[in-house]
């Protein structure tokens, strides 16, 4: 396979990135490399390319030069476009046209053409979509950030106006013509996509970036790294609250520095440290961040912070790992206080190197901090949270132990490996497709958890088992989201569903003819929308005792999510009636407590499927483990409940038709489903 990025902004190079040095040359360019040199390991991958701009300038001679080879399967192609000078991504949108004549010229001068292209950002897609009209080649997208995400943080002002509108569009137009859209995160799939009018969430698959995390585990002071900081502090031996970003406005580093100046309990426990960019002179930096440093230091003397916040002009990228070793030798924090951050790479290198994190709740951090439990989520404009964030971690030694222990984790969670063959998997899948069955003859829906995953050979089994049932559709019924079932399927290596009935059976996705991406089962959301008043819901149950919201990506358009015993469940029935709205209330676990409308679940939702593929229901299976599946087990005839269960599931009233499998998880599924078959050649 011949894979093409494309990457036009910032300063791009085969090694020692200077990072920081303009506003765009920063982690887009740290994701697309390490992804890069993983994806060269894989011995079915033949070449690899990357194509960017060739400018002239002040940034130095390497961004003239048209090719560098960096190993024997990848080489860097610049390639030239209308104007011969840096341009930022808000100007980039005036180079795509040019750029794109003359990298169609490069394909139709190789020997062989790309199999598909990958464009990172915005005006790469708009590339990209050029490229293909000529050529024929799909791509897929990586956006790195999001423009209208940038103008809801920043606000109105300058850049908000009609600099973010061509970004804006080439987005829209990137979410329409893209085969498939790859997201760092959940909320970046689930929230930040979400306010386009392109939006089609089965077309986005999450995979989280990795990390090159080993040499942060084992990062170690250096003299020379202390002196540059100490030479800041009164008193250096302190704590050391950490931030490491570009000086741009949605880094937010001005509201750390005002947490911090309004804060004395913090400025009496901890020092500063400011690592933002690389800098000679203010004036030479471009974008916003000559006046986000200016802001900087404005208000470090406008708190007299003089002594207590240290403030580097430049540190080399070499240096990174004892940047975070000097905080961690200190009992030291990393803080990312980022308006909206799309994933968090120095999340995970703090976290490796032994650091606790305070970071933004928007954006990928929420994935990190919920996989790790590494660190404290703040609402990035609030100064006091993010003081009473840190503070709490400096002030309890037990929290402070656990969110270390938890960033240990952070190498086995973010393994650019397991990205990268999810990622060829992908490719593969979408250059040769295998379409869903168009006629099915039966039909199996399980649940995800603790059914068809939590056992990995029983999954292999399941696997074999699989490929060789012709004639039967493969679906889930899960309480995940979408995006959140799709990647516990694929780290999973599971067969593709081709029906994914997500968020407790309020949404259904059905697999495209391309194999890979899904589309949204229209129909049924108009059948669960009838008479849900979600607002009415959220707002007569906001004052129940024992009842505490799950996290904002746990929250959908036809579910709200909660954590409540079974008592509390009941109060929960009893309020919604009490306030005349019908909903449906599923409680598993002994602490999970979702409500949907009166119309969804897993098992209305099962028989809604069941009727678009005119089966009969002798040709369908259902199989769970939990107070989540009731629903659709009480429903279907054939019904299994796999050996793990649990919720006192066999002992279950309404489920005394179901077979309990011997065998635990999938392996229970095919013991199940074989019993059932049985029973209708005996009948027939």
């Amino acid at each position: 396979m011949f894979v093409l990025h494309v990457a036009l902004q910032g300063c791009l190079r085969g090694g020692s990135v200077a990072f920081g040095l303009t506003a765009d040359t920063g982690g887009h360019i740290r994701y697309l490399l390490d992804l890069v040199a993983a994806s060269s390991q894989d011995a079915g991958i033949e070449r690899i390319v990357m194509a960017t701009r060739l400018f002239d300038g002040i940034h130095g001679p390497d961004y003239a030069v048209p090719e560098e080879r960096i190993s024997d399967k990848v080489e860097l192609v610049r390639l030239a476009s209308a104007s011969p000078a840096y341009r930022s991504k808000e100007e980039m949108h005036a180079e795509v046209a040019s750029f794109a004549r003359n990298l169609t010229g490069w394909i139709g001068r190789q020997a062989r053409a790309p199999d598909l292209i990958h464009a990172h950002y915005a005006e790469a897609a708009s590339v990209a979509r050029l490229v293909e009209d000529a050529l024929g080649i799909p791509f897929v997208f990586t956006a790195h950030s999001l423009g209208r995400v940038k103008a809801s943080i920043l606000g109105a002002g300058a850049e908000n106006g009609p600099d973010l509108a061509p970004r804006i569009a080439a987005e829209e137009g990137a979410l329409a013509r893209a085969s498939l859209i790859i997201a760092s995160s959940r909320d970046e799939a689930e929230v930040q996509y979400a306010g386009y009018a392109a939006y089609d969430p089965g077309r986005i698959r999450v995979l989280p970036p990795g990390s090159d995390l080993a040499r942060f585990t084992a990062a170690e002071p250096l003299p020379r790294v202390d002196a540059t900081i100490d030479r800041f502090l009164h008193d250096p031996s302190k704590p050391a609250l950490l931030a490491l970003a570009r000086p741009v406005a949605r880094k937010n580093l001005a509201a750390l520095v005002r947490a911090y100046g309004e804060s004395p309990d913090l400025q009496a426990r901890a020092n500063l440290v400011l690592m933002a960019g690389m800098r000679e002179d203010i004036d030479a930096l471009d974008g916003d961040m000559p006046a986000t440093l200016r802001e900087i230091l404005v208000l470090i003397d406008r708190y007299d912070l003089y002594g207590r916040v240290a403030y580097p002009k430049t540190h080399d990228p070499e240096d990174v790992p004892a940047i975070y070793a000097y905080a961690r030798t200190r009992g030291g924090v990393f803080v990312n206080p980022a308006l909206n951050e799309p994933f968090g790479l120095t999340l995970l290198e703090a976290s490796a190197a032994g650091l606790p994190l305070v970071a933004t709740d928007s954006g990928g951090p929420n994935d990190i901090v919920e996989t790790c439990g590494n660190g404290l989520l703040v609402d990035p404009r609030a100064p006091d949270a993010i003081a009473a964030a840190c503070l709490r971690i400096l002030d309890e030694p037990d929290l402070y132990a656990a969110c270390v222990a938890g960033g240990a984790r952070a190498a086995a969670a973010y393994d650019w490996d397991q990205h990268a063959a999810r990622y060829h998997d992908l490719l593969r899948a979408l250059l040769a497709p295998e379409p869903p069955l168009a006629v099915p003859r039966q039909l199996l829906v399980c649940d995800i958890d603790n059914t068809l995953v939590g056992c990995a050979a029983s999954l292999g089994i399941f696997r074999r088992w699989r490929s060789r049932q012709a004639g039967l559709a493969f679906g889930v019924a899960t309480g995940r989201s979408f995006h959140s079932a799709m990647a516990i399927l694929e780290q999973q290596a599971s067969p593709r569903p081709q029906v994914m009935i997500t968020s407790v059976g309020s949404e259904i996705y059905h697999l495209d003819p391309n194999g890979v991406t899904y589309t949204a089962d229209l129909a049924w959301r108009a059948v669960v929308s009838t008479g849900w008043d979600r607002s009415g819901v959220r707002a007569a149950l906001a004052d129940l005792d024992g009842l505490v919201p799950q996290g904002p990506l746990e929250q959908r358009g036809h579910k709200l999510s909660y954590f409540g015993d079974a008592t509390t469940a009941r109060a929960v029935l009893a309020r919604l009636a009490q306030a005349g709205h019908r909903a449906s209330v599923i409680h598993s676990h002994g602490r999970y407590l979702d409500v949907l409308p009166a119309a969804a679940s897993k098992g209305t939702a099962v028989a809604h499927v069941r009727a678009l593929y005119g089966l009969p229901e002798r040709a369908v299976f259902v199989a769970g483990d939990s107070g989540n599946d009731v629903e659709m087990l009480r429903a279907q005839a054939q019904a299994i409940i796999v050996a793990n269960y649990s919720d006192d599931l066999a002992s279950h009233a309404a489920l005394k038709h179901s077979y309990v499998a011997r065998t635990s998880h999938a392996r229970g599924i095919i013991e199940g489903v074989g019993h059932f078959r049985r029973m209708l050649a005996d009948a027939g």
